[in-house]
């Protein structure tokens, strides 16, 4: 009996901000990768989260939105980051929010039909729809926009079609050995995943604007004995931001810290000893320059 072939490829997941790529990719991983929040641009770098089973290794890519206004550098970085990655891979996983298309998802569409790429369209969010019979006259239409190899309705935060999207993906997969070893889950470094744990803390518990205007940036991480420390310095754009960051009494940052660091811990399996320090860098997100120096890189 002839033994599968090995399969091994890049997948881009891609969409405008905020339909829920990134929740998806941890329900592939089966394990927490990318940052998640409600708002929208959460995701601000290409992350990769690796999955290795049997003869198949599935190398996810998760990417900024794609949105239209670019107005500042560091939104011009995140729609490089997104418009690479769907050149960069064998096979493209396209996610839109329900029954909603907008002139974003069709900038998106746009792109990836200009790769070539194999792409399977992932209607996700199903859970949240008031009216479940809107949902397949939209798939109809959508399956007129372009030639999707399939079209899932899923719910990621459920879990509904979750598997089912990895089935699909699999039969696109070439026959390649793989490129990872079978025990690494991503490309990341833990300093990475530190600081974006951290961000992850401030975009869900501060309000509209601040979150856009941090940046967060690791200062040591060393393992003392049984216990790893860890110090990281929040970048905000302007004084009154960082008032409202730091809390009355430093409120606010004692809660942001003690979150982190519960996911910290669970993730780097070790006891955390977390510092949190605040400091203005006036104007930071439009400076290509510093954003080089903060790790936004090509």
């Amino acid at each position: 009996m002839a033994t599968e072939p090995r399969r091994c490829g890049y997948v881009a997941i891609v969409g405008r901000p905020n339909v829920g790529k990134s929740t998806l990719l941890n329900h592939l991983l089966g394990q927490k990768i990318s940052i998640t929040s409600r708002k929208p641009q959460t995701t601000r770098h290409r992350v990769l989260g690796i999955k290795t089973e049997a003869n198949h290794q599935i190398i996810f890519v998760d990417t900024p939105g794609l949105h239209k206004d670019a107005e500042k550098a560091i939104n011009r970085y995140m729609n490089r980051a997104a418009s690479a990655a769907i050149r960069d891979v064998d096979l493209v996983v396209f996610v839109v929010d329900r029954t909603a298309w907008t002139e974003e998802d069709g900038m998106v569409l746009e792109q990836i039909r200009q790769g070539g790429l194999p792409c399977l369209l992932v209607v996700n969010k199903v859970d949240l729809l008031e009216d479940k019979r809107a949902l397949l006259p939209h798939l109809e239409a959508l399956a007129q926009k372009a030639n999707f190899a399939a079209i899932l309705p899923v719910s990621a935060l459920r879990r509904h079609n979750v598997e089912e999207l990895e089935g699909e993906i699999l039969k696109l997969l070439p026959e390649s050995d793989h490129f990872f070893p079978e025990d690494q889950i991503t490309d990341r470094s833990q300093r990475f995943l530190a600081a974006e744990i951290v961000r992850e803390k401030i975009m869900r518990q501060l309000g509209e604007e601040i979150p856009y205007a941090i940046t967060v940036e690791i200062e040591e991480f060393a393992l003392d004995g049984a216990v790893l420390h860890i110090s990281a310095l929040i970048f905000v754009e302007r004084k009154g931001q960082k008032i409202i960051l730091v809390g009355e009494g430093g409120a606010r940052l004692r809660s942001i810290g003690s979150e982190a660091r519960k996911d910290m811990e669970q993730l780097f399996d070790s006891k955390v000893m977390l510092r949190l320090w605040v400091k203005v860098k006036s104007g930071w997100s439009d400076d290509e320059r510093a954003l080089r120096s903060l790790g936004y890189d090509d």
